[in-house]
């Protein structure tokens, strides 16, 4: 990726406008756009120091960021959601902006980015969210999360191995994927149900994305 760091605040907020105008998120124009690009603020500064991203510019972290973590807020609606393996905070922080009323543990093994993450919470006044050092096979919360959501992990199998232990009947795992893994679906373990797979389209983003939703068949 390039790296630009005098894209204007301007061109950055514009993106953002169009991106959320385009998922038809409007309402996040007065509540939420701030917050959000603070958050990529604070990314590019970090990042300079502390790797958390391989995407360096600013705008096209509004894409590849902020734009491909909200396309999948109409399937983040629990009360709890876990974002294993978030990283940077992807998807939680932009999905945990956007959906106030909902808690957010955000797990990673790695340190720095746990230590980013709380400085995230603590400049953006993000109460619903809670960062956690972990790893998702051996982490037990207080209660089941409601929905567990992961770009981060290679293969299908290995994500829903992983959070096995932390899903029942009710919990939804969901999956963020590049192109349709049809070879990963048909590797899927017989207590793992397929509800759906979800097509998505990221504004300004010419590449394939789909959203994979499993639950626990018995």
């Amino acid at each position: 990726m390039t790296e630009d760091r005098n894209v204007s605040a301007e061109t950055l907020a514009a993106r953002l406008h169009a991106g959320l105008e385009a998922l038809g998120l409007e309402r996040l124009e007065s509540r939420g756009a701030a917050a959000l690009l603070s958050y990529i603020e604070l990314l590019v500064h970090w990042n300079r120091r502390y790797n958390l991203t391989a995407v360096r510019n600013p705008a096209e972290m509004v894409t590849r960021h902020l734009l491909d973590s909200l396309v999948v807020l109409p399937w983040s609606d629990g009360e709890l959601m876990l974002d294993a393996g978030t990283g940077a905070g992807l998807p939680g922080v932009p999905l945990a902006i956007a959906r106030p009323q909902s808690r957010f543990l955000l797990l990673d093994s790695v340190g720095k980015k746990i230590r980013f993450l709380n400085h995230v919470k603590r400049e953006l006044a993000l109460d619903n969210v809670e960062p956690v050092q972990g790893r998702l096979e051996s982490f037990r919360p207080v209660r089941r999360p409601d929905r567990i959501i992961s770009r981060a992990f290679s293969d299908l199998a290995s994500f829903a191995s992983a959070a096995r232990h932390l899903a029942d009947r009710e919990t939804r795992l969901l999956a963020m994927k590049g192109k349709y893994p049809a070879s990963e679906l048909e590797a899927l373990p017989g207590w793992l149900r397929v509800e759906s797979v979800e097509e998505l389209s990221v504004p300004g983003l010419q590449e394939d994305r789909h959203l994979v939703i499993m639950s626990v068949s018995g």
